[in-house]
């Protein structure tokens, strides 16, 4: 029956009469123009989706790279007054920056804002925004709440971090992170003796969905010990490939008089960051991303050597993060004292939920009083 219907149709008649024919080129024509407009849509598994579409993470869509429409170009007026805000200058020492009466040798010296960072890309999220991170590893509930408390209870959580950074500065919109530990400095040297263990995709995975739930992005942090950035990095391209994917670095984990981590506190140079940065530009530039974060961890002056040659990127914006614990006098010296009065771009200051509270100190600072620090900062992790 079926050879016989096959037949049938190779014998119907092929010439057709002219209004027939218009017909079909009409319909060709519709074809045509579908297939142009709509093909990169309809085929985009053959052009190449991001796979974080598919999660349906903060700040990506179901259109292909190169598809995605141009971004505005940035207002770099706004950015410049962002910038001013975020440096929290008091009356007399912007009055006295913006005097023409003063002569220029003696007008203030200031070291906040960052005037020699370049503009970024657009698309940049900061200084627009504020990023609300919360840091850990899902294995270990000793690492940070994102393996202390049930999935549900630790975004809870979140949720009420970002709701009281908004009330706190409802001028600047709050985008919530995961920070997640992807490769973790161990105690034991591992078959390579290179005193880490990396995450399996699986782990990252669940931090891009976990993330997806709150709107938020990612950043995957290296703990490098006795390994490199140099070889820690492409193991995880893939994933920084994402344009909701940025990177943090840990300098207390790269130990690089190989000593056991933990035993002393490592350090990276402005080398390793600049070696950072320039990663991630290039990733930036070859699929087409918006700007990348770099989230730089810091405690002490030795964690980070040579803090002027660190060249912040129009593709990568470079956060120092203050990852002291302890009291507020402590945390506030620490921020002023040693991340601050060596600036490089932008901000950050991390909040421990149990370090912090440890005696002699009497509670957590709230975003109000993070606020009234000069530089404000724009990066926020909670451990």
């Amino acid at each position: 029956m079926a050879e016989a219907s096959r037949r049938r149709r190779n014998t119907q008649r092929t010439d057709l009469r002219p209004r027939d024919a218009l017909i079909v080129a009409a319909i060709a024509l519709l074809l045509i123009f579908a297939y142009i407009k709509l093909g990169p849509y309809v085929l985009g598994n053959t052009v190449g989706f991001n796979r974080v579409a598919a999660a349906g993470a903060f700040g990506t869509s179901t259109v292909p790279v190169a598809q995605k429409p141009k971004l505005p170009p940035l207002d770099k007026a706004a950015y410049d007054m962002k910038m001013l805000k975020l440096a929290n200058l008091s009356t007399s020492t912007l009055a006295a920056i913006a005097s023409t009466t003063i002569a220029t040798s003696s007008k203030p010296k200031i070291l906040w804002p960052v005037t020699t960072a370049p503009y970024p890309k657009a698309g940049a999220l900061l200084p627009f925004n504020r990023i609300v991170a919360y840091y850990g590893n899902f294995y270990s509930k000793g690492m940070g709440v994102l393996g202390e408390y049930p999935e549900e209870v630790m975004l809870d959580k979140l949720r009420a971090a970002v709701e009281e950074w908004e009330a706190a500065d409802p001028s600047t919109p709050v985008v919530p992170a995961i920070h997640y530990i992807v490769v973790t400095a161990q105690e034991a040297a591992q078959k390579d003796g290179m005193y880490r263990l990396r995450m399996p995709d699986s782990q990252i995975d669940k931090a891009l969905a976990v993330a997806a739930k709150v709107d938020g992005i990612v950043f995957i942090d290296f703990q490098v010990g006795l390994s490199t950035l140099q070889q820690e990095l492409p193991v995880y391209e893939e994933y920084l490939k994402m344009p909701n994917v940025h990177l943090g670095i840990d300098p207390e984990f790269s130990m690089k008089t190989g000593a056991r981590p933990g035993t002393v506190i490592g350090s990276f140079d402005a080398s390793d960051i600049n070696y950072a940065a320039q990663y991630l530009q290039r990733l930036v530039q070859e699929n087409n991303l918006p700007p990348k974060i770099l989230v730089v961890h810091r405690f002490t002056w030795d964690m980070v050597t040579n803090y002027r040659k660190i060249t912040p990127l129009p593709e990568v914006q470079i956060v120092m993060d203050m990852d002291g614990w302890g009291s507020k006098a402590k945390k506030i010296g620490t921020y002023v004292n040693v991340v601050a009065a060596e600036p490089v771009q932008f901000m950050g200051f991390k909040l421990f939920y149990k370090n912090d509270l440890l005696p002699p100190s009497t509670g957590m600072f709230t975003a109000k009083e993070l606020l009234k620090l000069s530089p404000q900062p724009i990066y926020i992790q909670y451990q």
